[in-house]
């Protein structure tokens, strides 16, 4: 036997064959989409699951449903909360919520790769990590570590040669020029008014799925962006990202304008300059608060004032540079006339669609967003 074939003694090749998942991985992944449905509701989820095992036979004699809640609870997926009365009641853990959030991202955006720095490249001169080729005189307060060894020796040599010993001074260094990153500030405003549950059609689950996954992706791979996360029915309030799975449709009329007034608000206040805002929404403005406090709703076709009220908005973001793109649940003809106004108002964009694409429309339209804003 000669050397080669004695320096892989003991190595076996053959193609590789993904392990197969364990019953509790299988009711994991269903219990994690089955939360997102149920808001959150462990008990729920855990009955829808018992009628899918019934029907296809998940579990086995020696792993059952109770054992899957038991390996729930002791690897921290589920938890006993104990409500007045002493009541004991179960609840996912911030360990599930982030569960979640990945498996929204990687339904919904699987074609992504997890970067390291997580900023934008812009064609900006600047402060970055990625160097563009080309070289610049030093200036005091440069990074030591920009500075180019070769070039800065060469024009050392140059200025001053070698006669009488190598001299090197400030005037002989030069730097490598970078590109700059930028922060985006990014607001999510989804529609929680009744409309998304109506006739038979659940819209919120997937707008869910969709917010979820794009907090995935801008924590994980734009760690320095930022987003806002807010919904609107009669009003409009903020929400964490912990709170996603939890959002549930109220009895609300749509009031996109105090969306639109707190999304704004929000995004004066960041510093960076690159912003904007994405809107889901099925339904029409329908609702504005007025200045006493009561309520003006008009469910009946689009009611020009409140209408007014929005297109005034989609301008005033337009004069803060701050694209708006709405997502269009709906493709009824009085509600697309409403959205190619509000987007003519605002210069933004619009994207009329269905349920199922709406996750990868988003995406695409944060990227192109992204990079038109940045480098405009």
């Amino acid at each position: 036997m000669n050397n080669r074939s004695q320096a892989y003694t003991g190595f076996v090749f053959k193609k590789y064959e993904a392990p197969e998942q364990s019953i509790f991985d299988i009711l994991l992944d269903i219990f994690k989409e089955l939360i997102t449905h149920t808001s959150g509701d462990v008990d729920e989820a855990l009955d829808w699951l018992a009628e899918l095992d019934a029907e296809y036979g998940i579990t086995t004699s020696e792993y059952t449903l109770k054992d899957f809640e038991e390996d729930l609870k002791k690897k921290g997926f589920i938890r006993e909360e104990i409500k007045p009365g002493g009541k004991g009641e179960k609840a996912i853990t911030a360990k599930t919520e982030r569960a979640i959030r990945q498996k929204a991202l990687n339904q919904i955006f699987g074609k992504l790769r997890k970067s390291g720095a997580g900023n934008h490249k812009t064609n900006k001169i600047g402060v970055g990590d990625e160097t563009t080729g080309e070289f610049r005189n030093y200036i005091f307060g440069d990074s030591v570590e920009r500075v180019s060894i070769t070039e800065s020796l060469r024009n050392a040599q140059i200025n001053h040669g070698i006669e009488n010993g190598f001299q090197l001074t400030e005037d002989d260094l030069v730097v490598h020029e970078t590109n700059h990153k930028a922060q985006m500030s990014t607001v999510l405003m989804i529609d929680i008014s009744h409309s998304m549950i109506l006739y038979g059609e659940d819209r919120i689950t997937p707008a869910k799925k969709v917010a979820m996954a794009l907090a995935e992706l801008i924590t994980t791979r734009y760690p320095k962006d930022t987003l806002e996360i807010i919904v609107f029915g009669n009003d409009s309030w903020r929400i964490s990202i912990q709170d996603l799975p939890y959002l549930q449709v109220g009895p609300y009329h749509t009031n996109t304008v105090a969306g639109m007034e707190l999304a704004l608000d929000l995004l004066r206040r960041k510093r960076n300059t690159n912003k904007q805002i994405f809107m889901i929404t099925d339904g029409k403005p329908s609702c504005l608060r007025l200045p006493d406090g009561r309520y003006y709703k008009n469910s009946n076709g689009l009611d020009q004032y409140i209408v007014g009220r929005c297109y005034a908005m989609a301008q005033q973001a337009r004069k803060l540079h701050i694209p708006i793109t709405t997502f269009m649940i709906a493709q009824d003809p009085y509600l697309m006339k409403f959205v190619e106004a509000f987007t003519k108002a605002n210069q933004g964009k619009a994207f009329y669609t269905g349920l199922k694409g709406l996750g990868e429309m988003i995406f695409e339209d944060y990227e192109q967003n992204r990079k038109k804003r940045i480098k405009g």
